[in-house]
């Protein structure tokens, strides 16, 4: 593996999703004779929870780190109802057609690994390998409970160690190990400064609507869609500590495609951030496989 880049060594880019939102991602340039690595972010996070891998995977893969509508630099949906992943779908093949990419690896995070699911299963672009951090074609009703407690809810602070104080209060037994640096880090992946100098969350609020939807309780099941990873390299990720994807569901998934590599990472609950050594390391010997 090459020696890591700068984390900003990218190039901002946008496209334009059907329902005219403005979208951003960050472009890592990468060798042209592989494909290039997708990185979908989960719920309420964006591009920059990728940064730290894409120095490390580039130049030897490029890195495409995409930001979802109403997270980070993307826009705003003007219905929130459309803060759903049909929606995100859409909007990932859109930028896969603007881009021209014949194939790609796909490297999703919680729900960034539910869209992972559906490109596979709609076929769109071929998919050379793929990534699924701490999520799986069930999802463990406590975890999801866990989630809608807290999304949407607008918070700020008066300075970053606020903000990291704050996420350690909230996410001490996720990540037993962090110190005030690792807290500090994510809360600058998290969170934004704004004009008027306050801390705040880095997405729109309304990503919570369609939670309130009755019917979305149980998550949706995704078994046929994860079944379209059949033939494809395949690098399963759990936080032992998870709420989302049990031990249970994670054993099915490996035992049920001999593509897929399972790992899981201690002391660490939903989701790793793929920093992680036991991470690295499966993440070399998966982009091993696809690149033989």
């Amino acid at each position: 593996m090459a020696t890591s880049r700068n984390p900003t060594d990218y190039v901002d880019g946008y496209w334009w999703s059907g329902d005219g939102v403005r979208l951003h991602y960050r472009d890592y340039p990468g060798r042209a004779d592989r494909p290039p690595i997708l990185c979908l972010p989960g719920l309420t996070r964006n591009a920059r929870d990728f940064e730290r891998l894409a120095a490390r995977l580039s130049p030897d893969w490029r890195v495409i780190a995409v930001e979802l509508r109403g997270r980070g630099e993307s826009g705003y949906a003007r219905d929130p109802m459309s803060y759903v992943p049909l929606a995100y779908l859409q909007d990932v093949e859109r930028l896969v057609d603007e881009l021209a990419l014949e194939r790609v690896v796909s490297f999703g995070t919680s729900l960034g690994g539910i869209l992972t699911m559906l490109l596979a299963a709609t076929g769109r672009p071929p998919l050379a390998g793929v990534l699924l951090n701490d999520v799986g074609p069930e999802l463990e009703r406590a975890g999801l409970d866990r989630i809608r407690g807290y999304v949407g809810k607008s918070v700020q602070y008066p300075t970053w160690m606020h903000a990291a104080r704050a996420l350690a209060d909230a996410n001490a037994d996720v990540y037993p190990r962090y110190g005030i640096e690792q807290w500090l880090d994510m809360a600058k992946r998290l969170y934004r400064l704004t004009s008027t100098g306050r801390i705040v969350l880095d997405y729109d609020m309304k990503v919570a609507e369609p939670f309130r939807v009755p019917g979305n309780e149980a998550g949706p099941d995704m078994w046929a869609a994860f079944d379209a990873l059949k033939s494809v390299p395949s690098l399963l990720v759990r936080g032992d500590r998870s709420d989302i994807l049990s031990d249970a569901v994670a054993q099915r998934m490996a035992a049920r495609l001999d593509t897929v590599e399972r790992v899981t990472v201690p002391d660490t609950g939903h989701a790793p951030t793929l920093d992680e050594p036991e991470c690295q390391a499966a993440i070399d010997r998966l982009l091993a496989r696809i690149a033989t």
